[in-house]
């Protein structure tokens, strides 16, 4: 594709019809819960634009939100980094290595100064100047003070990037943090989860390259399209819900039957995601389905919940589900109800207990 080549001009040249665009765009509207009638416009918009610049950067991290990225099927990675966007730096996906890398990013930069989309994935440990994480013997931290100013916006992909994810579990000693506690000038979307659903962060990066601007967020900074009602909501087992069937064990008649997983420890209640509908692996399933209850990945501090995965929300007492207001929200009444209402003293250093 030349470089002043639009990718209407290049879809045609490689036989890609207008209405094929078009499909295309109806499906992502749709994904991203847009108007009908924004199909049209978003279709027109990508004929006219041009290769989005992603610089992507690793930190504190398992590389799941790259094998994330990988998996991608809607739109696929290679219609993604060959059609739509131009990765123009990610150390695990990039030929060059070394000195020849560092250079390749900083020519990325310099070649596209306040327009590229910088991609973090991992969190940003800040203790001790940051040493627990380096690239080319640079730490995180200091990596992000340098290219975020001259981004366009800055993509914080899965929970360690948005929240601090699992480095920053007590008793955190990296002192990890997620994008947004260390950048506060610029536009940044959190797409949480650990990892990510793919098509979430294909439909960010369509909706950027078609209307030069990120979707709607919610208040975490979260895709409103993706992240505006919890997996509960959404979740097949929800009749089983509200006719009080529940399993008890996972290997109970009450689970063989698909009864609802919340005395289980589901956090479907009080997580905000699309796993419900989009689901994983090109729609095959997702976790509730494959017969575990939800883990709450995409909010932030799931990792650190007291009494574990296992503990019914009803019961619990971790950072984050101590809100009264949640119980009546999702239906808990009677003895419940003032379980999971009441406000819990806790001894870790770590969480400040709201009076």
């Amino acid at each position: 594709m030349a470089v002043d080549e639009t990718l209407g001009e290049m879809l045609a040249r490689r036989g890609f019809s207008r209405r094929g665009l078009l499909k295309f765009a109806i499906v992502m509207t749709s994904s991203l819960a847009l108007p009908p009638g924004m199909a049209a416009a978003m279709a027109e918009n990508l004929a006219a634009a041009r290769r989005q610049s992603v610089i992507w950067l690793s930190f504190q991290e398992c590389t799941g939100c790259l094998e994330t990225l990988l998996r991608t099927s809607s739109p696929t990675i290679a219609a993604l980094i060959f059609d739509f966007i131009s990765l123009d730096y990610q150390e695990a996906l990039m030929a060059a290595s070394g000195s020849a890398a560092e250079l390749t990013l900083r020519q990325a930069v310099a070649a596209n100064k306040g327009k590229y989309l910088l991609a973090i994935d991992g969190s940003v440990p800040v203790a001790d100047g940051g040493v627990y994480s380096l690239t080319g013997g640079k730490a995180n931290v200091s990596m992000l003070q340098e290219f975020a100013p001259d981004a366009a916006a800055i993509l914080a992909i899965g929970t360690c990037a948005a929240y601090g994810g699992i480095p920053k579990a007590f008793p955190n000693p990296t002192g990890a943090v997620g994008v947004e506690d260390v950048i506060s000038d610029k536009p940044i979307v959190n797409i949480p989860g650990c990892p990510p659903i793919p098509e979430v962060l294909s439909g960010v990066l369509v909706y950027f390259v078609s209307f030069g601007r990120l979707p709607d967020l919610d208040e975490r900074k979260r895709p409103l399209a993706y992240f505006g009602t919890t997996i509960h909501d959404q979740c097949y087992r929800r009749p089983f819900y509200d006719q009080g069937k529940f399993a008890k064990s996972f290997d109970d008649e009450g689970a063989r039957q698909g009864w609802c997983l919340f005395e289980l420890g589901c956090k479907g209640p009080t997580t905000h995601n699309a796993c419900a509908s989009l689901k994983w692996n090109d729609g095959v399933s997702f976790p509730i389905e494959s017969g575990h209850g939800c883990l709450g990945c995409s909010e932030p501090d799931f990792w650190d919940q007291d009494g574990g995965f296992y503990t019914s929300l009803a019961g619990g007492k971790g950072p984050g589900w101590r809100d009264a207001g949640i119980a009546a929200a999702v239906g808990i009444t009677g003895g419940a109800a003032a379980a999971f209402g009441a406000r819990h003293k806790t001894t870790r250093p770590d969480v400040e207990t709201p009076e």
